[in-house]
């Protein structure tokens, strides 16, 4: 039983860390995927979420691809590239192919295409534009995390076991509680009923040489009157002794 409660404990303690991991990839990939200048990532590695088939069938909607940090002067032609671009009139990051570069003195500039478009990019990007270089995908881990970024998800899935891990925690305080509380009563019973089997047998052993007092007391009052019952007799033997003598004379 003990060996099952604690198996249950490492497993709960294991589902709590996966709940906490999962909470900062999901903060992280938030994070991560925000239309800002600058792009957070790990050891230069960004987790983004993909919201179109334009770069179908390399990755889909849905998939979550991975990006790296990279030195814009080795791309070439063919690269997967995530940039800075706009996107029905908004600031936006986006992920294609680069279609072709175009070098002017020290400066460069990249037209993109979606291998699923029929046409290239409208906006051509430069050097400060682009994030990083693709590097894989995971298929179909992209609709959990966006699961993850709604409100509902996050509950179900964050909130809702940290809630429940916090309600075991206090449950497993009061119980851990309840049972010192036993332990201690247990103890403090054990502890009365030792020092009262001690009082009764120092009881005992007080009644008892109480009664061996008693019996020799009883003991010696005979022997007294044995003896004083022996002195009376050799006395009246010695008077009538006496007697006699005077008779005789």
């Amino acid at each position: 039983m003990k060996a099952l409660k604690k198996g249950a404990e490492i497993l709960l303690s294991v589902v709590l860390w996966a709940v906490i991991l999962l909470a900062a990839l999901f903060a992280f990939t938030t994070l991560a995927t925000r239309d800002q200048n600058s792009v957070s990532s790990i050891a230069g590695f960004t987790p983004m979420i993909v919201e179109s088939d334009s770069m179908a069938p390399t990755f889909k909607m849905g998939d979550m691809i991975i990006i790296k940090k990279c030195d814009t002067s080795k791309l070439k032609e063919g690269d997967i590239i995530t940039f800075h671009t706009i996107i029905n009139n908004e600031y936006a990051l986006n992920t294609h192919r680069i279609e072709s570069i175009q070098e002017v003195g020290d400066y460069r500039s990249y037209t993109t295409k979606g291998d699923n478009n029929q046409v290239s990019d409208t906006h051509i990007i430069s050097d400060g534009d682009i994030v990083g270089q693709y590097v894989t995908r995971i298929s179909g881990l992209g609709k959990v995390m966006s699961f993850l970024s709604s409100s509902m998800g996050f509950l179900i899935v964050i909130v809702l076991p940290l809630l429940l891990f916090f309600i075991y925690q206090v449950y497993h305080l009061i119980m851990v509680s309840i049972n010192l509380k036993k332990a201690m009563a247990a103890e403090d019973a054990k502890e009365q009923e030792l020092a009262k089997m001690q009082a009764e047998n120092e009881v005992a052993q007080a009644e008892a040489a109480k009664a061996e007092a008693q019996a020799a007391l009883e003991e010696a009052m005979r022997l007294k009157a044995e003896a004083e019952a022996k002195l009376a007799e050799a006395k009246n033997m010695k008077e009538a002794a006496e007697d006699k003598k005077e008779e005789d004379k």
